[in-house]
């Protein structure tokens, strides 16, 4: 079909929806992170998610309506994704979103403008698809000039929206390009809702105004709410005149990348071979570099385990196109250049993510290679034409990460299929039991006394900053068992609200404050002070009558306070001088700020060593002992980034925020983004101990610290240690590494002795062991378990016999290590194993029932296992099979 548009570039597309809507009156949202506020959900998958209180009303928006462009990852089409031109897994969707300020005749109204007089695209191309019996929509597109025979009515499966069973629901009206009949199946009656690719819909409206209830009725909502949705990458499909998703500008980019690196050629209309991996790569790419500029990482659940599937699944489809090298970092650089602009976050973790991506790929080569030594052992135990099963494809796909493309290109190799079957059947009772676990009600987690009350009372006013204690605040809420009360009297446990507290509630890694509210009839003991939705909420056992109304006192435990502070500045100065000694791409990925120890997450591929340690210790202590002050200002989160701030990694910020500097130079040693709570000069911490460090998951290490009476008290524990130490080894503390030194070159001579006694020509095990040696006609053969050795020092045990038995002799020996493991080896002379015996083979045979894999050469082979009680029935299986 000829071109009768013009062509707009995704970028293009982007703005002016945005545009369009924020000028009629819509406030625009930047996208909010992958990582939504939700806690039912994993990942962001829709525009509408951040705006889901305003749905259930629990939160009033003053403007008319919303817009934004909203970043989603879906992962649950991932099989499918490059075998059409459709599915993706990441995407971003432009969205208009009202709450009673937008009527349905108005959403409509804006989306044919838009799309018949911004994007300019021919009326005669539209389609439209209502509900089977919305007439309502069904009259406003006729009323704005749709043509009958362009509007399609589908049923509940296509064109109804429900949340759950239960709840808010509504129709929904769907918005279609006509690709033109050459993409299409060739029915005369095709229309939107065929399976072919001659329609594509790229807007959907949910008119969500109906309340479902357990009987079936639907009672109209108190507002009628709106969300239209439009997937950016299919619009730039339509403006640029293509007819699949992957091949728009953005997508195209990375594709031809694709095929500069593996040098093979991406055909448009062609969803197999090496056009599938290329558009595979190129999607998963995308994911990728956001999931983790938003703060996920690698993992074996959750979301870390889809970016790992992720990014796995990009990495295999390289080496299906014969890219052998590591690659994704190339593609990270990529995605940045094409969509930095949109998104800053992904230019300023460019570091971080690949580093993450190349230690993932080079971990993943591994797994790779392990999985295929497991598909080398069952393909090689399959006769001829049979398949592999489906379980050992669920293995190596659940136990080795193996992608079930790959499993079944190596099986067709080898002459074998898979059973595809029975691998869904083993996928198939997996997802049951994942969805047997997840949670039911994508509602139900904001249905709470806190969601109602953030959204009826004013943020509370922190005044902790400058403040110990504060006379006149109010108590505007009490809250018991979930529900909120007038007044309280002598609960075991409540929560207050108050208009204004010193208490800091618990946020940024930082616990929350102990303390006293008081009044004239009660004293309400504070045991933890938590944020919810704006609100400082006081946990704790009221003593006496409180109620809604009250004026009150209100004070923090000053010393607590003051030991977290110290703490928490202590997390800033280790933040930055890990940057100095390990690399910018260190970030911040979780911390604990309590009052005895802090403990910091942070971004980095290995164990740092003793000298990086002790590197970062005396940084953090020429901080202390310099006496810097800790300044605070509060600014423009704009003006904090441009001033060098560094804000947390996957964090979300409001337009004004903290920014906390240590030292008052222009460039201090660190300045960071932070609400928490901090002390006035360095010198309070007085000094600064790593304790540990340690690993967390991949790319991921933790430090635990102590300053200020922490590190006094770990100092004087170790202090304590020493001398105990110098005490029961007879010498002074500073002798003590030096007397451990000749203890342990006693204890190697002692064991170098035994060890010799035990493998040498002197042993009486090993003089017995000959002595009962069986003739097996061509060759002499010494069966034995014995005790007290390493499996390296069953290779002396072999040079021994090998020397005291004259002519072709063979061993099958066993022995349990000092760590409760067995170790096997069966070894022999050249004419031992031409007479017939074959060390490989043996161990082969007996290793299962110690637990163990093994194998090796006729003359040689090894094995160890963790079944030590089956050493006795594994050499027992050594004599049988020899026939000794």
């Amino acid at each position: 079909m000829a071109a009768d548009y013009p062509t707009m570039s995704t970028a293009e597309i982007r703005s002016a929806y945005l545009n369009f809507f924020e000028e009629r009156g819509n406030k625009l949202y930047a996208s909010s992170s992958l990582v939504p506020d939700d806690p039912s959900l994993l990942l962001a998958n829709a525009g509408m998610n951040q705006f889901k209180e305003y749905y259930q009303g629990k939160k009033v928006m003053k403007e008319i309506g919303a817009c934004s462009c909203q970043k989603c990852v879906r992962t649950n089409d991932i099989d499918i994704i490059g075998s059409d031109g459709r599915h993706a897994s990441f995407f971003e969707m432009l969205g208009n979103f009202a709450f009673g300020g937008v009527t349905k005749e108005q959403a409509c109204t804006w989306a044919y403008e838009l799309i018949t007089e911004v994007f300019k695209l021919p009326k005669e191309r539209l389609h439209f698809t209502v509900f089977t019996d919305d007439d309502e929509t069904h009259d406003v597109w006729r009323a704005l000039g749709v043509p009958e025979d362009h509007i399609t009515r589908l049923g509940e499966d296509d064109n109804f929206w429900a949340a759950g069973p239960t709840g808010p629901c509504g129709p929904c009206s769907e918005i279609y390009f006509d690709l033109g009949e050459e993409v299409g199946c060739g029915c005369p009656d095709c229309a939107p809702g065929c399976d072919c690719d001659r329609f594509l819909e790229f807007w959907n409206l949910v008119f969500t105004q109906f309340d479902r209830q357990e009987d079936g009725s639907m009672p109209e909502l108190p507002h009628r709410n709106l969300d239209t949705g439009m997937g950016l990458e299919r619009m730039a499909a339509i403006m640029q005149h293509k007819s699949s998703f992957f091949d728009g500008d953005v997508m195209q980019s990375l594709i031809k990348l694709g095929e500069e690196i593996s040098g093979k050629t991406y055909v448009d209309n062609e969803y197999t071979g090496a056009s599938r991996s290329l558009r595979i790569i190129a999607d998963h790419a995308r994911s990728v570099d956001f999931l983790i500029s938003d703060g996920v990482l690698p993992g074996n659940e959750g979301r870390g385990y889809v970016l790992r599937r992720l990014l796995r699944r990009a990495v295999f489809h390289g080496r299906l196109l014969g890219i052998e090298d590591a690659f994704l970092g190339r593609f990270i650089d990529a995605v940045n250049d094409v969509m930095g602009d949109a998104y800053p976050n992904l230019v300023e973790n460019a570091g971080l993510v690949k580093g993450i991506v190349n230690a993932e790929e080079e971990r993943f080569s591994t797994t790779l290679n392990n999985g295929r030594v497991y598909l080398d052992e069952q393909l090689g135990a399959l006769g001829e034409g049979e398949q592999l099963s489906g379980k050992a494809a669920f293995m190596l796909h659940d136990t080795f990460g193996f992608p079930i493309d790959l499993t079944v290109e190596i099986a067709e190799s080898a002459g074998h299929a898979v059973d595809i079957d029975g691998f869904d059947a083993e996928m198939a009772e997996q997802k049951a039991r994942a969805r047997a676990a997840a949670k039911g009600d994508a509602w139900g987690s904001f249905n709470d006394v806190w969601t109602e009350l953030a959204d009826q009372l004013p943020a509370t006013e922190f005044a902790g900053y400058e403040e110990e204690s504060i006379e006149g605040a109010h108590v505007l809420a009490i809250v018991v068992n979930g529900e909120r009360v007038a007044s309280a009297e002598n609960a075991a446990e409540a929560s207050v609200v108050l208009d204004r507290t010193p208490l800091y509630a618990e946020m940024g890694g930082q616990l929350g404050d102990h303390g006293l509210i008081d009044t004239a009839d009660a004293q309400f003991f504070v045991s933890n002070t938590v944020s919810k939705g704006g609100l400082y909420v006081h946990e704790g056992k009221l003593i006496g009558k409180l109620s809604e109304g009250d004026t009150v006192f209100a004070g923090y435990d000053l010393n607590r306070r003051g030991l977290l502070a110290r703490n928490h500045t202590a997390t800033h100065l280790l933040d930055a001088a890990l940057k100095e000694v390990l690399g910018d791409h260190v970030n911040q990925a979780g911390s604990l700020v309590s009052p005895e120890a802090l403990r910091f997450d942070f971004t980095h591929f290995e164990a740092m060593t003793s000298e990086q340690i002790r590197a970062v210790e005396d940084l953090v202590n020429e901080q202390i002992l310099a006496a810097k002050p800790v300044v605070t200002r509060v600014m423009g989160i704009e003006e904090a980034k441009a001033s060098g701030a560094v804000a947390l990694f996957g964090e979300k910020y409001s337009d004004t925020v903290r920014v906390v500097s240590i030292g008052a130079e222009d460039e201090p040693f660190s300045r960071e983004l932070c609400g928490g709570t901090h002390a006035a000069n360095t010198a309070e911490l007085g000094l600064f101990k790593i304790v540990s460090e340690s690993s967390t998951g991949s790319n991921v290490r933790r430090i635990e610290a102590v300053t200020s009476t922490g590190a006094i008290a770990y100092l004087e524990q170790r202090a304590a240690l020493a001398e105990s130490a110098a005490s029961q080894l007879k010498c002074r503390i500073e002798e003590v590494p030096a007397r451990i030194s000749s203890l342990q070159a006693e204890l190697r001579e002692s064991n170098q002795k035994l060890k010799k006694a035990l493998t040498g020509g002197g042993s009486d095990a090993i003089s017995s062991a000959i002595e009962n040696a069986q003739d097996m006609g061509g060759y002499k053969l010494v069966v034995a378990e014995l005790a007290g050795l390493e499996a390296s020092d069953l290779r002396n045990v072999w040079d021994t016999i090998r020397q005291k038995v004259s002519g072709a002799c063979a061993c099958v020996l066993a022995t349990v290590t000092e760590k409760g493991t067995p170790a096997l080896i069966a070894a022999a002379t050249d004419d031992a194993a031409s007479a017939g015996f074959h060390a490989g083979n043996v161990i082969k045979q007996i290793a299962p029932l110690v637990d163990g894999r093994g194998g090796g050469k006729p003359t040689m082979a090894q094995a160890g296992g963790k079944d030590a009680q089956g050493v006795a029935a594994a050499l027992e299986a050594a004599r049988t099979a020899l026939g000794a």
